[in-house]
């Protein structure tokens, strides 16, 4: 009852506001269908006939059942795999062409960070790759924003998978991409350190609010980050509901806490409840 009673006496969360002045490009997916090949002859559909605008400088999170297509989805859009039909346009060109300017910035659930180099040399290694000078203030100034002074010269070992997380997470912003991509970023850490995490990517993004996909399958840290939240259907993955964050940044513990904030986590739940059940019953 107390608890009860502690919810609603939070005020409610401030109206989003017209969001800031973003930077990036914005990002089209066009009809796109990806089919993988299977063994003897077989196929699957990961995604089929899905359409999806993302504006210059938003933020927008993609949820759904297990194997919805989610990651698929942000792997055409990083250029690691090629629409079977459809197309993808990142600034109104190819991805791929994004990608050979080092202009997409992408960062996975697995950190990927070179194990025998320190902090700095890890965000350093996108500008050696770039063929480019490296900018030495731009990585100091990076690993202040994540947290990580006094651990410059530490090596992965060396760090908590938070910490390792924000190293990759600084390393796919340091060249100042025009999109970022995050797949699950915070996938692989208990739910205490996710939550400080999110509102610490929350704080660099609003730093630099670049064009962000972001792929997740937890509602709470969508809500939280994103401009749009788009849910998608089982296999194949389609487009199947579109929802507006309305809450202003930055978005505090205290906002999580309202009412307002428990019930769109409450509906977008049951709508995944709901997929994920027909996605059992027809498998």
């Amino acid at each position: 009852m107390r608890a009860t009673m502690a919810r609603r006496s939070v005020a409610p969360p401030p109206a989003a506001e017209p969001p800031a002045a973003g930077r990036g490009v914005p990002i089209t997916l066009d009809g796109v269908s990806k089919r993988f090949a299977m063994r003897r002859q077989r196929s699957v559909d990961a995604v089929s006939g899905l359409s999806l605008s993302v504006a210059a400088g938003e933020l927008v999170a993609l949820i759904g059942p297990s194997g919805c297509g989610k990651s698929t989805v942000l792997r055409m859009v990083a250029s690691l795999e090629a629409p079977t039909e459809g197309q993808v346009l990142v600034g109104g060109r190819a991805p791929a062409e994004l990608a050979r300017s080092h202009r997409l910035g992408v960062a996975f659930q697995d950190n990927a960070l070179l194990p025998w180099s320190t902090v700095r040399a890890n965000l350093a290694l996108p500008y050696r790759l770039a063929h480019r000078p490296v900018d030495k203030a731009r990585i100091e100034s990076l690993i202040e924003l994540v947290g990580l002074g006094g651990f410059e010269d530490a090596r992965p070992r060396q760090l908590s998978g938070g910490m390792r997380q924000r190293v990759s997470i600084a390393r796919s912003i340091v060249l100042e991409p025009d999109v970022l991509l995050l797949d699950e970023p915070f996938g692989a850490l208990d739910a205490v350190t996710r939550r400080r995490l999110n509102m610490e990517l929350q704080r660099i993004w609003m730093e630099d609010p670049v064009t962000t996909v972001l792929v997740t399958h937890d509602v709470d840290e969508a809500l939280l980050l994103a401009d749009r939240v788009v849910v998608l259907s089982p296999r194949p993955g389609r487009v199947r509901t579109i929802k507006d964050v309305p809450f202003a940044r930055p978005r505090t513990r205290e906002v999580t806490r309202t009412p307002e904030f428990h019930a769109l986590v409450d509906e977008l739940t049951a709508e995944l409840d709901l997929l994920s059940q027909s996605a059992d019953h027809d498998a």
